[in-house]
């Protein structure tokens, strides 16, 4: 039952809400490729292929953590959207902000203390040539001090979206990509600090997202005192447990994304290429898909924190409205200019030619996908982190494993039949986690 104060709406009430949050999200996401590419124009301008290749591996290796360690953006989230919600809003939104930046300044530090034997882990896999390993040295050790910075971006930007403040996040985002684009090209052509230069960029435009993050927290937060109770041991356990769901939740999800990529390098030098090719369209559907999920997180977990369950259904549906009509666009977009993207991608006929009968598989991929964008963004809100894990796992050991193994003599296609299985099968068992929560009326009670 919904609290009597709450005013119950209709499904059509307020879509614009929704969309006011996802937008500056979507906007936000698109600046982050862009960076990418001015990284990757600079390094590739250097006298020494082997700075490019050295600096794209020591920011793999550190993005492979950060990636990893999404699960204190989408906790956080979850929480500060619930504490929204909540009557004491106040109090609990400043419990859960300086609860996730405890969190996040312990991983930061953890990173920083074990930077040598990441370093050493990510040559031995990467196994690169002497020049190459000398260049990928002098990037990690530089932009790897940056990782209490790049930590608290996760859990702020986390707790700025669950406090609705998605305009804020897509500002920070650009000021700061804009910052580390513009001083990539000072430091490296103006001052030739060539691939630490590079480094440093992006160390200091992390520490200045998190200032900048900071400054918007403090000001919604300003005047509440930090108790000790947030760090006693009960809350301690709580946030471990949220935490530690969400992270086998991203391990599983990255060992199939990881496997892809692998197996497709066994397969040779052309799936390889024509796999990282179509993980682009991948990207893309992300950048939209993940606009609106943000959305969806900030406005379910602030229902569930009002205890309203039949507003978190109607948010949740309002939600796969507009996650079907941007999937639907996507795969109009693929479907009539697919063969074009391929060709801005890449300039290698052959490459081309190998990727365009994946096209079909390309237009399906946003219309099977999007369930499992929208409904990770329920389930962030509601902080399900167990059910997230659970279906993951299913997903991957029931579904993206057997369909590979089962159609692997087909070559490098088995792989993508593997992840749209995957991807349906995520957005199927989290939609059947979350009738079943419906059922039992246990939409807005805790989770145990």
């Amino acid at each position: 039952m919904s609290p009597a104060h709450v005013t119950q709406r209709s499904f059509f009430d307020d879509h614009t809400r929704l969309l006011a949050l996802a937008l500056p999200m979507i906007l936000a996401n698109i600046t982050t490729p862009l960076l990418g590419l001015v990284d990757t124009a600079v390094l590739g301008h250097m006298s020494l292929p082997a700075m490019l290749a050295g600096a794209s591996v020591g920011a793999l290796i550190l993005t492979q953590i950060y990636w990893v360690c999404g699960f204190l953006r989408m906790s956080s989230t979850g929480l500060s959207a619930q504490a929204k919600g909540s009557t004491n809003n106040s109090l609990e939104s400043a419990k859960v902000l300086w609860q996730t930046v405890a969190v996040a300044l312990v991983l930061g530090g953890a990173v920083l203390a074990l930077q040598s034997p990441i370093l050493s882990i990510g040559l031995a896999l990467t196994q690169p040539n002497s020049e190459v390993a000398l260049h990928l040295q002098d990037y990690f050790s530089t932009r790897v001090w940056g990782a209490p910075a790049a930590m608290l971006n996760l859990a702020l930007v986390g707790w700025l979206v669950g406090q609705q403040k998605t305009r804020s996040v897509m500002a920070i985002q650009i000021v700061g990509n804009l910052l580390n684009a513009g001083l990539d090209v000072v430091f490296v052509f103006g001052l030739g600090l060539s691939v630490a230069g590079v480094a440093l960029a992006s160390v200091i435009a992390e520490y200045t997202m998190a200032i900048m993050a900071l400054a918007v927290a403090f000001k919604r937060v300003g005047g509440v005192a930090v108790s000790a109770s947030w760090f006693n041991r009960a809350a301690r356990k709580v946030l471990m447990k949220l935490n530690g769901d969400m992270l086998l939740r991203n391990l599983a999800l990255q060992g199939c994304l990881a496997f892809l990529t692998i197996q497709g390098a066994r397969y040779g030098e052309t799936s390889a290429a024509v796999n990282a090719i179509l993980m682009q369209f991948f990207v893309l559907i992300a950048l939209g898909l993940d606009g609106i999920a943000y959305g969806v997180e900030a406005l379910v977990g602030e229902a569930k924190g009002a205890s309203d369950s039949s507003e978190v259904k109607r948010r949740t549906y309002q939600g796969l409205v507009w996650s079907s009509i941007f999937a639907l666009i996507y795969s109009l977009i693929f479907f009539a200019g697919g063969e074009a993207i391929i060709a801005l991608l890449t300039e290698h006929s052959d490459i081309v030619k190998a990727a365009l009968p994946y096209l079909g598989l390309m237009v399906l991929l946003p219309l099977l996908a999007h369930w499992c964008f929208l409904y990770d963004g329920v389930f962030v809100g509601l902080t399900r982190a167990s059910a997230m894990r659970n279906t993951m796992i299913i997903s991957a050991l029931g579904v993206y494993f057997p369909v590979w193994y089962l159609t692997q003599d087909q070559g490098n296609v088995s792989l993508w039949y593997a992840l749209l299985a995957f991807l349906l099968a995520r957005g199927v068992t989290l939609a059947w986690s979350f009738y079943r929560l419906d059922k039992r009326g246990e939409l807005t009670t805790p989770q145990s």
